[in-house]
């Protein structure tokens, strides 16, 4: 198997892996080794069901490196249906039609290419959750 097909089937790169608190309850992402709640090391993996809805958001027209060539894009604060919140790029969206409290998935995307003979980098996007249940 070649590095960069090993690289994007990780399963971190498909799927919101976070840790739950075994002593809190409470739901971290990333995954951290202690709690930042209760300082607790007793943290039990678990995967998030990548649904969520917007909380806030802002469009992109001038693009870091690496990111130039997808303006503008929507950059998101996405509030987890079973979780923390998380900063994600939404993906298959006009950028006029995003608004607070839109229903989002989780999609598995391309986020960057490093040059035209370069690693592509792949990972988790949101896409509009009802986009997505009519395909």
């Amino acid at each position: 198997m070649d590095i960069a097909r090993l690289w994007r089937e990780q399963p971190s790169n498909l799927r919101l892996e976070g840790r739950w608190c075994e002593q809190c309850d409470v739901r971290l992402f990333p995954s951290p080794r202690y709690c930042p709640e209760c300082g607790t090391g007793k943290l039990a993996a678990i995967q998030f069901s990548g649904r969520g809805s917007v909380l806030a958001y802002t469009t992109v027209y001038d693009a870091p490196k690496g990111f130039a060539g997808q303006v503008p894009y929507v950059a998101a604060l996405i509030q987890l249906d079973d979780g923390p919140v998380l900063p994600a790029l939404l993906t298959d969206v006009v950028p006029e039609n995003v608004v607070i409290g839109l229903k989002v998935e989780m999609v598995t995307r391309r986020i960057r290419c490093d040059s035209s003979d370069g690693p592509i980098h792949y990972g988790y996007k949101f896409a509009p959750a009802d986009l997505l249940h009519h395909l």
